[in-house]
């Protein structure tokens, strides 16, 4: 057994030949250079790629196997200089019914262990898609209906960023997940928390005990790969154990959830869209407390203290520790050339986050910058709470 690093929500922008797919993400984003990106810099070894059932992703993927670097594995995956595994998925839009009669939309993350696996996927979602070379689409199917496809071509399907106020189950569309998966819902062996909640706001519900945690960065451009990731414990890197440590079968675990702190996110409380101001009154915050208006994006910590079913005394027994991490580009004072010299000095943003001394970072970016460095490492930045689509801020004095 060894641990490695796993982020599990890659997009990608563009394909090599610039064809559009996640229109909201760079161009730079394709399939080539995310395996090179975790590879050389991120220090990432099980990358999930989430636009695959793209037909002209698929196009790339085949021609990326052609380059004698990369090569498909039995027990699923693509393994990239031996270093790293794709896991080839698909982020897919469901049409849900909300408990008010309206109608709701959820993302769901879609994963396959084989190429010819998604293809028949991408295949069979033409039918309920009617764009299916672009990123997260809506389908005109539910998830219930959802779940039945991605386990026909063997997958499986992870609810994604679950408490977000757009387009996740919890945030959008139900206080329940059984609700939505009725009997299918011991299918749903994890979830993704999204970049505003974290394992101690999640664990306030109770459905959720059995369900393994993720935390992935849902990177629209190459430096956000990596913001938040997860250290499993596996045999090898291989779809295969990749399951078994979500299902923690067989020793196969995850060690550690590591992720922004929940306030930098983006909707970690409530926004007044008439005053353009993120909250901060006792949660849950319903209006806001200057214009008293109900024009609001609800946040996540105000979502999950409105629906939880208990309060946290403490998480199940395998639930592994959420570390909190302070991404280099979220320091004040680490621009673009600074950041490139200290990978080209530490190797990878994980060594520089987790193990670097400070005397050597400091060597580097001088004492105030490595200070706050270390102060993410140990969790003691003070933090303003983002909220309305904006991320939260560091502090600084």
């Amino acid at each position: 057994m060894y641990e490695i690093f796993a982020d599990l929500h890659i997009h990608i922008g563009r394909t090599k030949n610039n064809k559009p797919i996640k229109i909201t993400a760079a161009r730079s984003l394709n399939f080539e250079n995310i395996a090179k990106e975790c590879v050389e810099r991120k220090g990432i070894n099980i990358a999930g790629i989430i636009d695959c059932a793209s037909p002209y992703v698929i196009e790339d993927i085949e021609e990326f196997l052609k380059n004698g670097e990369a090569y498909e594995i039995e027990d699923g995956g693509i393994i990239y200089k031996d270093k790293l595994c794709i896991i080839l998925g698909s982020e897919i839009e469901t049409s849900e019914k909300r408990p008010d009669g309206k109608k709701g939309c959820a993302h769901n993350l879609c994963y396959f262990p084989h190429l010819k696996d998604i293809k028949g996927f991408s295949e069979e979602m033409k039918k309920h898609i009617s764009n299916i070379t672009l990123s997260s689409q809506r389908a005109d199917i539910s998830a219930y209906e959802l779940i039945d496809i991605v386990e026909k071509y063997n997958g499986i399907l992870i609810p994604a960023h679950a408490f977000t106020p757009h387009k996740s189950f919890y945030g959008h569309c139900t206080d329940r997940l059984k609700k939505i998966f009725k009997e299918k819902f011991g299918k749903i062996f994890s979830i993704e928390l999204g970049l505003s909640s974290d394992t101690y706001l999640a664990d306030q519900i109770s459905e959720l005990e059995t369900c393994t945690f993720l935390t992935n960065s849902d990177a629209h451009s190459l430096p956000k790969i990596a913001r938040e990731y997860n250290k499993i414990q596996v045999k090898d890197i291989s779809f295969k154990e990749l399951l078994k440590a979500l299902k923690n079968e067989d020793n196969r675990k995850i060690l550690c959830n590591y992720g922004l702190n929940p306030q930098l996110g983006k909707y970690h409380r409530t926004y007044c869209e008439i005053c353009e101001k993120t909250i901060e009154g006792r949660a849950p915050v319903t209006q806001c407390d200057t214009c008293d208006s109900k024009n609001i994006t609800m946040g996540v910590f105000d979502r999950i203290e409105m629906i939880k079913d208990k309060k946290l005394s403490k998480s199940p027994n395998f639930r592994p520790p959420y570390i909190y991490q302070i991404p280099l580009t979220f320091i004040p004072g680490l621009g673009g050339r600074t950041i490139e010299k200290l990978l080209a000095q530490f190797g990878t943003e994980m060594n520089i986050l987790h193990k670097i001394e400070i005397d050597d970072i400091e060597a580097i970016v001088g004492s105030k910058t490595a200070n706050q460095i270390i102060l993410g490492r140990e969790g003691k930045l003070k933090l303003q709470p983002g909220g309305g689509g904006v991320y939260g801020k560091v502090c600084i004095y």
